[in-house]
């Protein structure tokens, strides 16, 4: 019997030796996606905060990864820190209410259009749509961007189910980013976009610019890239209202 215990003992050593080896080997991708996502956030949030958060979430993901889930350790860890990072933002959310609704809006009206339309609503017809005029609308771009902190993982999914948290959750919240249809749904959405839209979204992701530098390589100003961004998120989120529902 004795012998048993000391197995499991040995056995419960060497698991929490195992997760902590993990967690250490990847924490500098805890920081890497805090300043990435700090870089567009306000002033007010604290990248020791994201990090804070974050390593919660990468000891989630060093827990609950099982080898064949669909794709990468290092993709369901980022799905998992980065989750952890947005639940404790919404927790403190710092935008008013009617920012919120104005993001809704803006999204329904790019969709109401393109339907509408058959092609990409252009700024003052999304504008007209809402009823405001393009300088209105270009602050509420504005607003709204700081309500999104923009991934993949915000495309398709609905905020009240990313913050419903639990572990079920991040498990199908994953699968279903992982899936090849999401991914193809993805791939097909972005290449309905304006082409500066694409531009920015390849320079934010491929290249890893924050939104000042791209701001420099388009030779824009970083809050016109930032109210294009807001746009871009806005029509994807359209175009994926699919996977939203389901």
């Amino acid at each position: 019997m004795s012998g048993k215990v000391n197995g499991a003992k040995i056995y419960q050593a060497q698991a929490r030796l195992d997760i902590s080896a993990k967690v250490e080997e990847y924490a500098p991708l805890v920081k890497r996606i805090a300043l990435h996502m700090k870089a567009r956030l306000p002033a007010c949030v604290e990248v020791d905060d994201l990090i804070q958060s974050g390593m919660i979430g990468l000891i989630d993901a060093v827990s609950h990864y099982e080898e064949g889930h669909g794709a990468s350790f290092d993709t369901y860890a980022s799905i998992r820190i980065r989750g952890a990072m947005i639940d404790e933002l919404r927790q403190s959310d710092w935008a008013p209410r009617s920012v919120h609704q104005n993001t809704r809006s803006i999204s329904q009206a790019i969709n109401k259009l393109s339907h509408q339309l058959g092609r990409e609503p252009k700024d003052i017809e999304i504008a007209n749509e809402l009823g405001v005029d393009i300088d209105k609308y270009n602050q509420m771009l504005l607003d709204s961007s700081s309500t999104q902190i923009i991934g993949i993982d915000d495309l398709g999914v609905t905020d009240d189910v990313i913050a419903d948290g639990g572990d079920n959750t991040r498990d199908r919240l994953f699968e279903t980013l992982a899936s090849s249809s999401f991914k193809k749904s993805l791939a097909e959405a972005i290449k309905s976009l304006p082409e500066k839209e694409q531009q920015i979204l390849a320079l934010y992701y491929d290249e890893e610019l924050n939104l000042k530098e791209i701001g420099k390589v388009l030779e824009l100003s970083e809050s016109r890239i930032c109210q294009l961004m807001s746009q871009t998120m806005a029509r994807l989120r359209s175009m994926l209202k699919d996977w939203t529902a389901n």
